[in-house]
């Protein structure tokens, strides 16, 4: 199946692309369905189940899913009509969508958190209902928000054999695996940028993808630049301090002194990536990449290379993205990028991985070097659990991130200093990162039922 540069990288709001991006596009979907109904609805209801309702509230899952239902949509979220609107459905009991009459609905009763367990297609489930003028059900459906913001209803999940489909997408070069991709690269002497640009044009122009492209680095260095701009206490309850702010200006009081030790360097890495996952956590702008929660890892890695790296240009940022977004394609289609699915090491290491991968493509890596650094940083994430305290996409993801880009540019310059031949290949990586999901216990994947979410006093 065909993932463009554009699905594995989507403008959305914080702070999670699976809890708040995903309902909220489940719900416009919903909408949509009921807009071409033949029925009259009255009113709305619906219910979070798994992962959603026990990080639910932290993740703003339930404000995600009554914005989306209220028209809301992430790619176009404005923060300020949202909060009005929410206010006015929370006095009224009202909703009212567009294309669709005033709706009944009561946030408090008609939205319920199911802690029970999770619905059979994926840990991340709700249903949405339409109801009629007595209160019964004349429209239900079920969807499933699979990561990264992606979204599936049941009868979706069902045809497509599982959350990835089995079918060759109508391309130039349909790799379905690295070990596809390195021997399509090997034939036709394309790097993985060219033959993911390649696949990109059958759908869009050349203008139409350097545009989009461009939107989404200008995006990202936004969020970075906003991040490393604010200070504050984050929202949530946790009295989390935003430290972008103060370790910028720490770091830039000491440029030019000799007393910087070299290894500052990883601090301006961290810098970065804590930074637009401080904006995440704020609910502000960022862009799956290829979820929310690891939303930091390659724009960090970016700006590394922009900023630290002699001779980096901003037109190779380009070949960094469509790279990334290749090896983010194997991922999501082999194993996962869902927390709830598989832990952090799909979110995080996936990050790392894709992050890696550009970097050393804009190095001028060899595509199996290339290959080899994403494979060095998820290997390297392996087993890595999401254990979010109190369900806030906040301790330990924001400094998860600054890591994340660090373990990326280690990866790639490791990949680089060598030849490319590697014992683990990442097919390996990422089936072993399948398989370690589908054993690591529940209460590991994004439900703040174990690790540091029992062990850290949270409130």
């Amino acid at each position: 199946m065909f993932l463009s540069v554009f699905d594995m990288f989507k403008v959305g709001v914080g702070p999670s692309s699976s809890h708040t991006m995903g309902p909220m596009v489940a719900a416009a979907r919903f909408l949509d369905l009921l807009r071409k109904s033949p029925f009259h609805p009255k009113g709305l209801r619906g219910s979070l189940h798994g992962s959603l309702a026990f990080t639910g509230v932290g993740h703003a899952t339930d404000r995600a899913t009554i914005l989306g239902l209220a028209g809301f949509e992430p790619a176009t979220y404005d923060a300020a009509k949202a909060e009005a609107t929410l206010a006015a459905i929370q006095a009224t009991h009202k909703i009212t969508p567009p294309g669709l009459p005033e709706l009944s609905f009561d946030p408090k009763k008609d939205l319920a958190f199911d802690y029970g367990p999770a619905l059979p297609g994926h840990a991340n489930g709700m249903i949405l209902k339409a109801t009629d003028a007595q209160g019964d059900v004349i429209l239900e459906e079920t969807y499933y928000s699979i990561g990264g913001g992606f979204v599936l209803t049941a009868g979706e999940l069902a045809e497509a054999g599982g959350t990835k489909s089995k079918a060759r997408a109508d391309v130039p070069y349909p790799f379905e695996t690295a070990a596809e991709m390195l021997d399509m690269a090997a034939a036709s002497g394309l790097t993985i940028a060219q033959m993911k640009l390649a696949n990109e044009l059958k759908f869009r122009t050349k203008a139409e993808i350097d545009r989009g492209i461009e939107r989404l680095w200008e995006v990202m260095n936004n969020c970075i630049s906003r991040g490393m701009a604010v200070d504050g206490i984050l929202p949530g309850g946790l009295k989390v301090r935003r430290r972008a702010k103060g370790i910028h200006d720490a770091l830039m009081a000491e440029r030019g002194l000799n007393m910087t030790a070299p290894h500052t360097i990883n601090d301006w890495m961290s810098l970065y990536a804590m930074a637009v996952n401080e904006e995440n956590a704020a609910g502000g702008q960022v862009v799956t990449a290829p979820t929310n929660g690891a939303a930091g890892v390659l724009p960090a890695t970016i700006r590394y290379y922009l900023d630290h790296v002699p001779g980096a240009s901003q037109s190779k940022v380009a070949d960094f993205l469509l790279t990334a977004a290749a090896i983010g394609g194997l991922c999501k289609h082999n194993a996962s990028i869902s927390g709830a699915e598989c832990g952090c090491q799909a979110e995080v290491g996936s990050a790392a991985a894709m992050s890696a991968a550009g970097l050393a493509a804009v190095l001028g890596g060899t595509v199996e070097q290339v290959e080899n650094a994403a494979e060095i940083a998820l290997e390297h994430h392996l087993g890595m659990t999401c254990d979010p305290v109190k369900g806030l996409v906040q301790v330990p993801c924001i400094e998860r991130n600054g890591l994340g880009a660090i373990k990326a540019v280690s990866a790639a310059s490791l990949a680089l200093r060598g030849d490319g031949q590697h014992l683990v290949s990442l097919d390996a990586c990422i089936e072993t990162m399948r398989q370690t999901g589908h054993d690591m216990h529940e209460k590991y994947k994004e439900t703040s039922l174990g690790g540091l979410a029992v062990n850290v006093p949270n409130c």
